[in-house]
C-alpha cells in the first residue's frame, strides 16, 4: 500500500489503553489556534482515563472482566449512536462503509484489546501494565511497513530497538518478577497498534464518523457473544462502580474527540502520556503497588523512544 500522508500519525498513547482510541475529528477544526485548550483537554482525558482504569481493576478483581468489558460496550454502544446521530447524514450515513470487513475486524480487534488490558489490571496492577503497554506506538511505526506500505528509517528502527530494550527494563528477566502475565499488555499493545494502523487504512476511503460508529456497534457485538454467557447480577455497590467506570468512558472518549477538534494529534500526543503519571498514583495509593526502580527507568525510556518516533514521523509527513 502506498504512503499517506494526509492523516496524522495515529494516536501514541498510554492514554487510549482501555477505551477506543480517538478518531480525525467528527467536526472541522476552526482556523483559530486552540492548541492550549486542546492540552488541557488531553490532560483531563489522561487523569480521567487513570481513574476508569482504576474502576475496571476494582470490578475485574470481583468478576469476569469479559463481563466488565461487555457492559462498558453496552453503554458505550449508545454513546456511539447518539453521538453518531448529531451528525449529517445521521445513522444512515454511518452504516454505509466501503470496507465492512475491515471495519468489523477493527471493532473486534478493539474489544479484545480492552479484554486483555483489564485481564492484566488484575494480574499485573496498574503501574506495570500501563509500563509495559506504552511500548504501542513503536509496534504501530514497526508494523507500518507491512500493513500500510510506510517506509520506516533508521532512526525511527533504532528508537524502536531502545523502546524494546526499555521492555526489558521494565520486566527484570534475571530479577524473578518476570511471569507470562506480563505478556497481556505487550498483546494488548500489539493489538492496539493493528487497530491503530487498520483505523488509518479505512480513513482513506470512510469518513471519521463511519469508523467511529463501527468501533462501538461491531465491539458491542463482538464482545457480547462472548461475554453473555458469563453473566451474573453485579451487587448493588458494584453497581455503582460500574455506573462511574461508564460515565468516565463517555467523559474522557468526549473530551478527547474535541481535544482533536481543536489541534493536531502530533501535538497531543506527549500530553497523554501524563496517564502514567496517574495511573503510577493511584496504583500505589489505591491498591498498595509497588514502584519498582526498574519500571520508572524502563517506562521513561519506552516514552522517550515513543515521542521520538512520533516527531519523527510527524517530520516525514510534513
Amino acid at each position: 500500500m502506498p504512503e499517506d500522508h494526509s492523516h496524522p500519525p495515529y494516536a501514541a498513547s498510554a492514554a487510549t489503553a482501555s477505551a477506543p482510541p480517538p478518531l480525525p475529528p467528527l467536526m472541522a477544526r476552526p482556523a483559530q489556534d486552540r492548541t492550549g485548550l486542546a492540552i488541557f483537554l488531553m490532560c483531563a482525558v489522561s487523569f480521567i482515563f487513570a481513574l476508569q482504569d482504576g474502576f475496571s481493576r476494582v470490578l475485574g478483581s470481583e468478576y469476569p472482566p469479559v463481563l466488565i468489558v461487555m457492559i462498558r460496550y453496552w453503554v458505550f454502544a449508545l454513546f456511539v449512536i447518539a453521538l453518531v446521530s448529531r451528525q449529517p447524514g445521521g445513522l444512515k450515513r454511518a452504516i454505509r462503509t466501503k470496507r465492512p470487513l475491515t471495519q468489523i475486524a477493527r471493532g473486534v480487534i478493539l474489544a479484545l484489546e480492552v479484554l486483555l488490558m483489564v485481564e492484566a489490571f488484575v494480574r499485573l496492577g496498574l503501574i506495570e501494565t500501563h509500563a509495559v503497554f506504552a511500548v504501542y506506538p513503536l509496534l504501530v511505526a514497526a508494523l507500518s511497513g507491512p500493513v500500510l506500505g510506510e517506509k520506516v528509517g533508521w532512526r525511527r528502527w533504532t528508537a524502536i530497538g531502545l523502546g524494546f530494550a526499555g521492555i526489558i527494563v521494565i520486566l527484570n528477566p534475571g530479577g524473578g518478577v518476570m511471569s507470562l502475565a506480563a505478556l497481556l499488555p505487550f498483546a494488548a499493545a500489539g493489538m492496539f497498534a493493528l487497530y491503530g494502523l487498520l483505523t488509518r487504512h479505512v480513513s482513506r476511503d470512510d469518513p471519521a464518523m463511519v469508523s467511529f460508529f463501527w468501533t462501538g456497534i461491531s465491539g458491542a457485538v463482538a464482545i457480547t457473544l462472548v461475554g453473555i454467557w458469563d453473566w451474573q447480577w453485579l451487587a448493588p455497590t458494584d453497581w455503582i462502580w460500574m455506573g462511574c467506570l461508564c460515565v468516565c468512558g463517555m467523559t474522557s472518549h468526549y473530551l478527547m474527540i474535541r481535544s482533536y477538534e481543536l489541534a493536531e494529534a502530533s501535538a497531543l500526543q506527549p500530553f497523554a502520556y501524563t496517564q502514567l503519571v496517574w495511573v503510577s498514583f493511584i496504583g500505589v495509593w489505591l491498591f498498595d503497588e509497588t514502584l519498582r526502580h526498574n519500571v520508572v527507568v524502563g517506562a521513561a525510556i519506552v516514552v522517550a523512544a515513543g515521542i521520538f518516533t512520533l516527531w519523527r514521523q510527524r517530520q516525514k509527513a510534513g
